[in-house]
């Protein structure tokens, strides 16, 4: 069955195929369909953003489309930043940026009240509007500085409960197998694997 990645994230892609290599999913992603117009993600849940993205996909190319929302939930921040992950240091913020700010705004506070959480939403739909969620998290904690090479966004500075790593510093496959998306993808894969009839129907 194709199906269609809504991103364009080549990093996340690569995230996914790994992941659902033994379904039988073809996936696309949005590269290959430069007249794809980016998503505002409005919504005040990781839930909406992704549910919006997968319908407003799958739509326009006329196949099913999975789409996901994620982000960084920090205690000692109320949550944040939460559904703004990916412009937390304001639009068309780096990845750089956004970590350097967390930091900033994290301060001297002791690693205790360091608490943390990777959540991520994914949403499956079709051109006929169903969808179906599947959701993945993994607590942890925010280092004092960046640690490692692999991974994006805020993974140089989380470290997942039980481990002494950031995800920057694991390889791919152990940050597959623990990982928020990691988990809401294999959940997907599950059922893809289980299900007898029509995942959407």
């Amino acid at each position: 069955m194709k199906v269609i990645l809504a991103t364009r994230n080549r990093k996340k892609v690569e995230e996914f195929q790994r992941v659902l290599k033994e379904t039988s999913l073809s996936l696309l992603d949005l590269r290959e369909y430069p007249q794809a117009t980016d998503v505002v993600e409005d919504g005040v849940t990781f839930a909406e953003n992704a549910t919006k993205k997968a319908l407003q996909t799958a739509r326009l190319t006329g196949l099913p489309a999975l789409a996901d929302d994620s982000g960084l939930e920090v205690d000692a921040l109320g949550k944040k930043p939460g559904v703004h992950s990916a412009r937390f240091a304001g639009p068309g913020a780096t990845d750089r940026q956004n970590l350097e700010k967390l930091l900033a705004d994290l301060g001297d506070c002791p690693a205790p009240a360091r608490t943390a959480r990777f959540v991520c939403v994914l949403a499956m739909a079709d051109p006929a509007g169903h969808v179906r969620l599947f959701e993945g998290r993994v607590e942890g904690r925010i280092g004092r500085m960046p640690q490692g090479e692999n991974g994006f966004g805020y993974d140089p500075v989380f470290v997942p409960e039980g481990e002494e790593r950031t995800f920057a510093q694991m390889s791919p496959a152990e940050k597959d197998a623990m990982s928020h998306r990691g988990r809401a993808i294999a959940n997907l894969a599950a059922a893809l694997l289980d299900h007898n009839g029509p995942v959407l129907a």
